[in-house]
């Protein structure tokens, strides 16, 4: 029988400041996140010199989408990777979307999921069912012989649910208009305003040290307040400061990692992070006054996961001859195409009532500066389950 395609997508859209107690067990987030930080890392390694952007639980949320409709080493691999238990981690995973959409967030975190199906293909009933129940995944069909217009359905749903910073997600020629049966699409939209607004006339021109040597200058922005940072090593015994910079919410925050001598590239560190080693900082996190300089900046990417995905061990879903989704469907589909566009601003904006509260903080002698003027890795983290939004390594703003 003939296999038919489907193309796996997710795009994400981080705006930084643009307008917990764990476990000892990873939780479902973690989980998640640890897959898609090894995704970077793939992705970072073939690319140490360049900005590389990602979302890690877009990564996982569109592996669970798909989770639903696999079967047997298709589904295992995934499995496998994510670190779910095998009877189904859907319970878990729909608590998890609960909590990082829940309205009471302050923070606008805004996650959504499609599948856009051909007309007529024969879709299982449960595996419908259950991406609704767990991932409120909409289900539309349409007719993908008009890939051009099958092409601006999907980027207008795209544009819509990233507030219009990812206008455009997939092109027609990525859809076969004879084999194309299924497109998934997950969107991931954060706002956060910094707890502590950096203000805007503090940002001067300040040089930047980029990853090739080349030294540019920059919009450095600059703010004196009290920050949580730690200094922590890597297992061969390289040391890196990690800045914790609040949103007004609380339940976020960025955490920006930077190599403490300059001599030690961010890919040295990089290996080394996991969400277990994120988790590690909180206990050696401590409060400290003092002036922080961090660029402005703003940064997106396009990544093809299916080499980084293969290289975990997450093979068989793109291959025509072993892919087993029958749980999606009768007919034999494949994964051929995984893609993902992210998109980071991060710039002063923040509540102005919490500005004018640190605004009272003034030092009593000249506090130290951390001046963040060489290439930096920063994750985007839920800190009451420990999921990685997004992350990045800078290495030109």
């Amino acid at each position: 029988m003939t296999h038919v395609s489907f193309l796996w997508l997710c795009v994400a859209v981080v705006l930084c400041g643009l307008g917990v107690v764990l476990s000892q067990a990873p939780s479902y987030g973690e989980r998640g996140s640890d897959l898609g930080i090894q995704v970077f890392q793939q992705v970072a390694l073939t690319k140490p010199q360049d900005n590389v952007v990602l979302s890690p639980h877009g990564v996982a949320s569109i592996l669970g989408m798909l989770l639903i409709g696999a079967h047997g080493d298709t589904r295992k691999q995934i499995v496998t990777a994510l670190r779910y238990k095998k009877n189904g981690p859907y319970k878990m995973l729909r608590k998890l979307h609960k909590t990082l959409t829940a309205k009471s967030n302050q923070d606008a975190v805004m996650i959504a999921n499609a599948i856009f199906t051909q007309e007529g293909f024969p879709l299982e009933e449960n595996f419908m069912e259950t991406n609704r129940l767990n991932f409120q995944t909409l289900t539309s069909s349409m007719d993908f012989s008009d890939p051009q217009s099958a092409a601006e359905h999907i980027n207008a749903w795209v544009s819509n649910n990233t507030q219009g910073h990812i206008p455009s997600l997939i092109k027609a020629d990525m859809l076969d208009p004879a084999l194309t049966r299924l497109v998934a699409v997950n969107s991931i939209y954060f706002k956060g305003l910094w707890k502590t607004r950096f203000q805007p006339e503090n940002t001067k021109m300040r040089p930047f040290t980029a990853g090739n040597g080349n030294v540019y200058k920059v919009p450095m922005m600059s703010q004196l307040s009290v920050f949580n940072m730690a200094t922590a090593s890597t297992p061969q015994g390289l040391k890196y400061k990690v800045i914790e910079l609040p949103y007004r919410g609380g339940s976020v925050s960025m955490l920006i990692v930077l190599p403490s001598e300059e001599d030690t590239s961010l890919s040295q560190v990089l290996p080394h992070i996991s969400t277990a080693t994120v988790h590690s900082w909180n206990k050696l996190m401590h409060a400290r006054k003092f002036r922080l300089l961090i660029p402005k900046f703003t940064a997106d990417a396009e990544v093809d996961l299916e080499s980084s995905l293969t290289a975990l061990g997450i093979r068989d879903m793109f291959s025509q001859d072993k892919a087993d989704f029958r749980h999606i469907s009768s007919e034999p589909v494949f994964v051929s195409k995984a893609l993902q566009k992210v998109k980071v601003i991060v710039n002063e904006d923040g509540t102005k009532a919490s500005a004018a509260t640190t605004a009272i903080l003034l030092a009593r002698s000249s506090p130290p500066w951390v001046i963040v003027d060489r290439p930096f890795l920063f994750l985007i983290r839920h800190n009451p389950t420990g999921t990685v939004l997004f992350m990045g390594q800078i290495n030109q703003p």
